[in-house]
């Protein structure tokens, strides 16, 4: 992922620097657990604003306030909004205690994560979600912030993986059509519709149709969470993934995780969405392409496969419900992904 280009709570008495770090939870079996759906949005709620990766500025984050004040809703700008620690928006503990500040507001009905970058992993253990867990709310962004959606995936807390303040266009009237659905797609989530997108297939599809709960993220950052907390649960899902900025053998190791891992081996449903690539180095060819990759690791499982889907690190990077059911229909003339 290229973090470069996508880049107050009291501490608690426990005395640590962080205040106090959750136990390992002990997970329950899957058919066991209800999936939690935060309440959708009305006008007059309240969508807080913080940065728990990489800096941005006041000015950076205008077009989206304006854009969600315009949706009807109430914005409130957290603490890490300007600040900075080198490529952090703030300190770990800064970072740490504005998302903290965030999820225990129980007048905070959602909360937009400014930017992505780096920065989430260093706080998701030193966060409370006791009151979370109680009072859950939508959580939205993309990339670094797969480590938030792995997390709460593992908690069956569904969530909202889209664009953040720094993809809104600064006037809507000149911005590009595609541009402006995707961002468009995020009050449509955050309010409650029902989302449905429709793609044209690509070649190397594998068609059939699955229903599931949708999971996924950027895959280097599902990668890096493999083993650990918030790694995510796969079995019976569709799973979605992009990327950005990384050489094709560098995906085709990601992908061997996923396949080792056992990812892969109970799906629902695979969806491939944008990967942009850096170009191999002089003498170092892979020789494969991302669909040749992919197909390699899972052209012995009986499921959908649907590439191209427009999700990930490009311009139609649309919202999407993780944690919500959804169906996949992969056919050799439309292929597409409502939300059930």
């Amino acid at each position: 992922m290229n973090r470069k280009n996508f880049l107050s709570s009291t501490i608690l008495a426990s005395g640590t620097l962080f205040g106090f770090t959750n136990p390992p939870a002990i997970d329950p079996p899957e058919e066991e657990k209800a999936m939690i759906i935060p309440p959708y949005l009305k006008p007059g709620d309240t969508i807080g604003i913080t940065s728990p990766a990489g800096f941005i500025s006041t000015d950076e984050i205008k077009p989206a306030v304006q854009q969600m004040q315009d949706w009807g809703f109430t914005v409130k700008i957290g603490q890490t909004i300007g600040k900075r620690d080198f490529t952090f928006g703030g300190t770990d503990l800064e970072r740490r205690n504005d998302l903290q500040e965030m999820m225990d507001n129980n007048t905070v009905k959602a909360i937009m994560c400014a930017r992505g970058g780096y920065g989430l992993v260093r706080i998701i253990d030193k966060l409370n979600f006791n009151n979370f867990r109680a009072n859950p709310k939508w959580i939205v962004g993309f990339s670094d912030v797969t480590v938030m959606h792995g997390q709460l995936n593992r908690m069956n807390i569904a969530s909202i993986h889209s664009k953040m303040c720094n993809s809104f266009p600064d006037n809507f009237a000149t911005a590009d059509p595609v541009q402006v659905d995707t961002i468009l797609s995020i009050s449509k989530a955050l309010k409650g519709e029902k989302m449905r997108y429709v793609t044209t297939p690509n070649e190397k599809n594998i068609v059939g149709i699955a229903e599931g709960v949708l999971v996924g993220g950027n895959l280097k950052t599902i990668e890096s969470l493999s083993g650990s907390a918030s790694d995510i649960k796969t079995d019976g899902k569709i799973l979605f993934v992009e990327d950005t900025g990384e050489y094709l053998y560098s995906i085709d190791r990601m992908f061997w995780n996923l396949k080792r891992s056992g990812k892969l081996n109970n799906l629902a449903g695979l969806v491939i969405g944008g990967f942009k690539i850096k170009p191999d180095d002089p003498g170092e060819v892979f020789g494969k392409t991302v669909q040749e990759i992919v197909m390699e690791k899972v052209s012995m499982f009986n499921y959908p496969v649907c590439f191209d889907f427009p999700v990930g690190h490009q311009k139609n990077n649309f919202a999407l419900k993780c944690g919500v059911k959804h169906r996949l229909e992969v056919g050799s003339i439309r292929c597409s992904l409502q939300e059930l």
